[in-house]
């Protein structure tokens, strides 16, 4: 028979990874919670821009946009490229753009909007 009993620091260090874990996410879930990272997000969904092209898009300063992309690279949500002087902004992967347009979809349903 098999010992079912779990040493209690082994479930500590369990439950102190979980919560770390927990913690990120709950930290990826808070970038989302700005306007602004969001209108830039939803831009990129149709193709990489670059700074000024988000600034004249969403009518936003060139610093404010350059800071909100800061804040989305530091959580992984947006990458760039070089071209000469010029720095491209793209969605960082395909779990970016399922988040958001997942969220998208939802807010839609419940505000009973046609998909």
């Amino acid at each position: 028979m098999k010992n079912c009993h779990t040493d209690s620091a082994e479930v500590n260090v369990i439950d102190e990874l979980e919560n770390d874990f927990l913690r990120d996410v709950a930290e990826f879930f808070k970038v989302f919670g700005d306007v602004t990272r969001i209108r830039i997000l939803q831009s990129l969904l149709t193709g990489e821009k670059n700074v000024t092209e988000l600034a004249d898009l969403l009518d936003i300063s060139q610093s404010a946009i350059s800071h909100q992309l800061r804040v989305l690279r530091q959580n992984n949500l947006v990458k760039y490229r070089k071209e000469g002087k010029t720095v491209f902004y793209s969605l960082d992967d395909e779990h970016v753009q399922t988040i958001l347009e997942q969220g998208m979809v939802h807010i839609r349903h419940k505000r009973g909007y046609a998909e």
